[in-house]
């Protein structure tokens, strides 16, 4: 197994993806197996709400994926979940012996046999359950058995005669074994006991009720006194010392079976049994409330789910990571007006203008746009009456049906680090001012207004390391869910929590898919919340149910190479001969910088050109082969702003546009002077 996953392939989120993908066909084996068309199969630690769910833990295929087997990770996946779906619908131990009495199940074995009934109880009865509720489905069958096969050998060397005996009534139970190869194994005692035993296990397996089961067990049990496999106590002894013995027993007995059976609550022990069937009546009172039965009320795995669904980023290098892709919560609109007031105010005070910043780029992608258009003519619609239009000058009616995706020739994306160093105040003349974020951000609007006037399609993406918020969150919703979550992981992952919790986070501020008026208020919002990040953190103290997640720009370190690999996809995905990637950070990447610089070659490589813009940090001159350093907000805009337009230039000339007007600009980045001459 250890040559099938590698330890990334073992993480819980890895684990959890592989069940998501087999998740429809769990589902509709549950409804199969139980009769009911409207069962709900979920994911969480709780019990189930109401009798339409179950709810698989998914801390059980993680253990079932670190089983050593000659088994895939797929394999692995579908056997374990429909093993626990089975458990969970067969499972109901607590109807009486008899209608005369009102002692249940479990209650008539410890009275009858004490514990070590029990334990011979629950390997009989999940041996029974699998093979009856996977009768139809030898596959899943035959991956269970290499699992338990796989794990035999270390059980019986561990065990002693007693565990050896009720390892060898599961297998014989659940047809798992050959009988003569495992007698072979076991000591004298155990194969003698094993050999008077066989009979009985193979009635159990058929079975028509666990009680049928339960007598069997008793039968067994005295198969093991019969032949010395139980602790004899002296007659003197007292109950105290027969009690104590009879728990070192039971732990005997669940030694070998332990280790080759999948751990499952329903049929792992009367205790773990009990605690299922407290948790399901004490949340029964949520069976009438959807969301939070869907959810299984629990932020920890609610986060663990969202990490197991976030798309995996390769990176050149051979390197692999999870990226959270999300929206930017939109109740940083709430701030759209402040923020208004204070770009407006920037502009003024950085010199940069916001009203018709195309310039002279404008009549030159409006003729490059026109060259791309067919006529009426070249359509096949002939219109008589095309010589009276030409005539009137309303030549633009040849012109109102275009070929496929000439307005999409030139995107052009922006990646902005949205960590709190660029929150921090840096040095602005005389002052010191928190200047980093919001400079980029009017650097932002200020391309997405180039963008919108010359209709070139636009990208704003933040990218930082975190809790990962969600587009409707507020300060309190953020804060509340991230210390949930990592509380609960904590419990229940350990030392994986900070992995599942502070993952590598892509927001997506105006996608290419949203029009530029829809994404403005957030925005500016957004530049309020950089501009005064001591008065944004004000309000969100004052008023934290109302105010946007101002925490999400947490101190973290970045890991810029897999957002930029997935924003320059999402790019190539729209099909733009000429695309420009923009990225703007403080500091390089936290993760690998050759993995960094591969990823920019290969992203260049692909015709996509990236410019790398370091504010007070010249690290980015060992990662990006275009990139300029800033040190002051205005020289950022304008690097920002002349940037991509001297590469949009660049691409005008390449696809074709006389070069006459290609005149320098003095504000114009040298290294793309050279590239446009060229």
């Amino acid at each position: 197994m250890r040559d099938l996953l590698s330890p990334e392939e073992k993480a819980i989120e890895a684990v959890v993806a592989r069940y998501q993908r087999v998740a429809p066909a769990v589902t509709r084996f549950a409804r199969s197996l139980s009769g009911n068309e409207k069962l709900r199969v979920i994911l969480g630690p709780d019990a189930a709400a109401s009798d339409q769910e179950i709810v698989c833990d998914p801390r059980l295929f993680q253990a079932a994926t670190n089983r050593e087997a000659p088994v895939t990770a797929a394999e692995m996946a579908l056997a374990s979940a429909m093993h626990e779906v089975v458990h969970l619908i067969s499972s109901n131990f607590d109807e009486p012996e008899s209608p005369d009495t009102s002692t249940d199940l479990l209650e008539h074995l410890q009275k009858e046999g004490g514990p070590v009934a029990e334990v011979l109880f629950f390997n009989l009865e999940d041996a029974r359950q699998e093979v009856q509720g996977l009768r139809n489905y030898p596959g899943v069958r035959s991956v269970l058995t290499d699992i338990y096969q796989a794990a035999i050998s270390a059980a019986v060397s561990k065990a002693g005669p007693l565990g050896q005996f009720a390892l060898g009534c599961f297998l014989y139970c659940g047809d798992y074994v050959e009988r003569e190869a495992f007698e072979r194994r076991v000591t004298s005692r155990a194969q003698q006991a094993l050999s008077h035993a066989h009979p009985l296990c193979r009635k159990a397996a058929a079975a028509d009720d666990p009680m049928a089961v339960a007598e069997l067990a008793l039968e067994l049990l005295e198969i093991a006194r019969d032949y010395g496999l139980l602790t004899s106590v002296r007659e003197e002894g007292t109950q105290a010392q027969k009690r104590m013995q009879q728990k070192q027993d039971a732990e005997d007995a669940a030694d070998g079976a332990d280790m080759v059976r999948l751990p499952s609550p329903s049929v792992q022990s009367a205790e773990s049994y009990h605690d299922v069937q407290r948790a399901t009546e004490a949340r029964a009172g949520l069976s009438d409330r959807k969301g939070a039965s869907e959810l299984a009320g629990d932020a920890s795995t609610d986060q663990l789910l969202r990490v197991s669904e976030a798309p995996t980023v390769y990176l050149p290098t051979g390197m692999a990571g999870k990226l959270i892709v999300t929206p930017a919560p939109v109740t940083f609109a709430r701030f759209a007006e402040n923020g208004r007031h204070a770009l407006e105010m920037a502009a003024r005070r950085w010199g940069v203008a916001q009203r018709q910043v195309s310039g002279e780029l404008y009549p030159l992608f409006a003729a490059n746009q026109r060259r791309g258009l067919r006529s009426g003519y070249d359509q096949g619609d002939v219109s008589p009456h095309a010589a009276l239009f030409i005539g009137a000058g309303l030549y633009q009616r040849m012109y109102e049906r275009r070929a496929s995706r000439t307005r999409r020739s030139y995107a052009v994306s922006l990646l902005v680090d949205a960590s709190a160093s660029m929150l921090q105040p840096r040095n602005q003349g005389r002052d010191r001012h928190s200047w980093g974020m919001s400079a980029a951000l009017l650097g932002a609007m200020t391309l997405a207004r180039l963008c919108h006037e010359l209709q070139v399609d636009f990208e704003v993406s933040l990218f930082n390391r975190g809790f990962a918020s969600r587009p409707s969150d507020t300060e309190w919703t953020y804060t509340r869910a991230a210390s949930q979550a990592a509380a609960g992981l904590r419990q229940t992952h350990g030392t994986a929590a900070t992995r599942l919790t502070s993952t590598v986070n892509h927001y997506l501020v105006k996608p290419f898919d949203r029009r530029w008026r829809d994404a403005e208020a957030v925005l500016a919002g957004m530049f309020w919340t950089a501009a005064e990040p001591a008065q944004a953190a004000l309000a969100a103290r004052r008023d934290p149910r109302e105010t946007p997640p101002v925490s999400m720009f947490e101190r973290a370190a970045n890991v810029d190479e897999f957002n930029l690999i997935h924003a320059a996809e999402r790019m190539a995905k729209l099909g733009a001969q000429v695309r420009v990637l923009v990225v703007l950070a403080d500091g390089m990447t936290r993760g690998s910088v050759e993995a960094l610089t591969s990823a920019v070659s290969a992203v260049e490589r692909s015709g996509t050109i990236v410019l790398g813009i370091g504010i007070g940090d010249d690290t980015a001159t060992g990662a990006y082969h275009r990139f300029e350093i800033v040190n002051r907000p205005e020289e950022l805009t304008r690097a920002m702003v002349e940037g991509t337009r001297s590469a949009l230039r660049r691409g005008l000339a390449l696809w074709g546009i006389d070069s006459w007007w290609l005149r320098p600009n003095r504000y114009e980045i040298p290294y793309l002077k050279e590239a446009v001459n060229a």
